[in-house]
């Protein structure tokens, strides 16, 4: 089999990643103004520095919103699109060893897609997601530069602006220990630094989308999510996620290239295509 190559096409970011018989390839992350200038920037860009001739590429796989502007073959190449939900199944599901998963894909918003005896299904999501983080940002700390963020949160302290069961209890609670958030943003005030502020806003987020994937993994068996998107790389979700996994006895898993596995799901719903022949 040649090389397969996984796109995926945000508003103005592009996730290109390859996949052959040796595993996966050179994932890449490209910038641009608009979808179309960001995939083929990020293509041309990804054989070049790759030193990968179109000879040796056997398909194209496009999946994410931006996709939907590219209507006709990329540089020649035999060019398909695959539904995103899809791609985000296959992607998580690649490599983990696990039978039944719900993905939590962490982009703009938050998707929810269960993997259950080897079927799909998307079943649902969430308007929060790093959209919020920027929209926020702009409003408490009049910058959208989530490095930036990441950065001030990492100096803040969470516990001056959310109220903690410790605040308002002495003894920890049925199912809630003293460090649980019992309202985010609940001791914030006039005179909170701007750290804080933006440890707040973090923490809100990834708080959010854990517990909305939690209830949506109520009427199931599933205990184990996959975090993908590049939220999934932001270094507070290693504060945000085992304190739900030790309140609600699940698993959080953040596997390898977390924010490439859409792009590269679309490459392999292409290999999975080709293995069913």
């Amino acid at each position: 089999m040649g090389m397969v190559i996984g796109i995926d096409v945000g508003g103005s970011t592009t996730k290109i990643i390859g996949v052959d018989g040796e595993g996966i390839k050179h994932p890449m992350i490209v910038k641009a103004t608009d979808p179309i200038t960001s995939l083929f920037g990020a293509f041309g860009k990804y054989i070049y520095d790759n030193n990968i001739s179109l000879s040796g590429i056997e398909k194209v796989m496009l999946t994410g919103v931006g996709s939907a502007y590219v209507n006709q073959p990329l540089y020649g190449l035999p060019t398909e699109h695959t539904d995103e939900f899809l791609a985000n199944g296959l992607g998580a599901h690649y490599g983990s060893q696990l039978k039944n998963l719900i993905v939590v894909s962490m982009g703009t918003g938050t998707s929810f897609v269960k993997v259950e005896d080897g079927k799909i299904q998307h079943i649902g999501g969430i308007g929060i997601g790093g959209g919020t983080i920027q929209g926020l940002s702009r409003l408490l700390l009049k910058t959208h530069d989530i490095h930036q963020v990441v950065e001030m949160a990492q100096k803040g302290i969470v516990e001056n602006i959310d109220l903690q069961i410790k605040d308002i209890c002495n003894a920890a609670l049925p199912g809630l220990p003293l460090n649980a958030t019992a309202s985010t943003f609940g001791k914030a005030d006039s005179n909170s630094s701007l750290e804080d502020v933006a440890a707040g806003i973090i923490h809100m987020v990834l708080q959010s989308i854990g517990q909305s994937v939690i209830l949506a993994a109520l009427n199931s068996s599933i205990k184990d999510f996959v975090l993908i998107g590049n939220l999934a790389k932001l270094p507070q979700c290693k504060e945000v996620f085992p304190i739900m996994e030790d309140m609600y006895q699940c698993h959080f898993l953040i596997p390898e290239y977390a924010q490439y596995r859409t792009a590269l799901g679309a490459a392999l719903a292409y290999v999975h295509q080709k293995e069913k022949q």
